[in-house]
Parts: C-alpha cells; sequence; structure tokens
C-alpha cells in the first residue's frame, strides 16, 4: 500500500520516535510511505525551500493518491488535523481509511476531534508503549501479496 505519514513538521516533535517507528513498521512490510522525509531531524529547512503553494499542491496531491492516512497525532498541529480530516470526508468515495496514533499518556492535550474519533473510516490507538506500535501495524497493515497492491484494512 502506499501510505501517508502526518507528523507534525513545525510544531511539538517530541513523538518523533513514534512517527519514525510507524515508518519503520511500515517499510519493513513492504509498503511505500510517502512522508518519510519528514521524520529527518531538520525537515523544516529542507521543506522551507519550496513555497507553501508547492507544500499544499505536492501534499494535496499524495493524499489523494495514498490508500491509507496514517497521523502520529500527539503533538499539537493544524496540518495533521487538516490531512485526517482531508481523508475522512473522502473516504466514503475513495475507500481509504485513517489511522490514528497517539501517546495516551498526552491524551488531554490531544484534540478530542482525534481521542473521540468514531468515524468508521478510522482507526484509533492510544499507545502506552512503543511496542504497541508495532502489533496495530501488524495488525492492520499485513504483508501485500507479490505482486499485488490491496486495500484491506
Amino acid at each position: 500500500m502506499t501510505i501517508y505519514l502526518a507528523c507534525t513538521v513545525r510544531g511539538d516533535r517530541s513523538a518523533l520516535a513514534a512517527a519514525r517507528r510507524i515508518c519503520a513498521g511500515l517499510e519493513a512490510r513492504g509498503h511505500a510511505v510517502l512522508t518519510g522525509h519528514l521524520l529527518e531531524d531538520h525537515v523544516d529547512e529542507a521543506e522551507g525551500r519550496l513555497t507553501h503553494e508547492a507544500v499544499f499542491e505536492r501534499d494535496l496531491e499524495w493524499l489523494g493518491r495514498c490508500d491509507a492516512l496514517v497521523a502520529e497525532a500527539s503533538g499539537s498541529s493544524f496540518g495533521v488535523g487538516f490531512e485526517v480530516g482531508y481523508v475522512l470526508a473522502r473516504a466514503p468515495v475513495t475507500g481509504q481509511r485513517v489511522f490514528l496514533v497517539y501517546d495516551a499518556a498526552r491524551r488531554s492535550a490531544v484534540s478530542r476531534l482525534i481521542s473521540g474519533n468514531t468515524d468508521p473510516n478510522c482507526r484509533l490507538l492510544a499507545y502506552a508503549r512503543l511496542d504497541e506500535i508495532d502489533s496495530f501495524i501488524e495488525r492492520h497493515f499485513p504483508e501485500p501479496a507479490p505482486g499485488t497492491r490491496e486495500r484491506e484494512f
């Protein structure tokens, strides 16, 4: 599957280890992560070379063609919220799914639109330990059969 991994770029990056674990787990299972470069330490410098419009257009294109959006939503981010809402609004037509992951210890700081999400096209994980992310990925992102592009969730 093609995955859009949403995470905070300009805001609170304290959950970067979790986002990196998500990315590594997805890639190890044979999935393509469009936004893996956003997990680099100096991503804001690299992204800063692009215009705001270029980032918007690129990201909308990626959101339109991903099979699923996985959001590490522990930090406050308008961008992540936009991405989640965009995909969920289109999901009944596109078949895309959203997976929201956040640190359970930060629940009081996480938007209730994230922690309370009951949309049928969404799965939620409030993790207490990073290893819970691994089993979540194994459960929801099976390794694709050779030569296929599956949308199994």
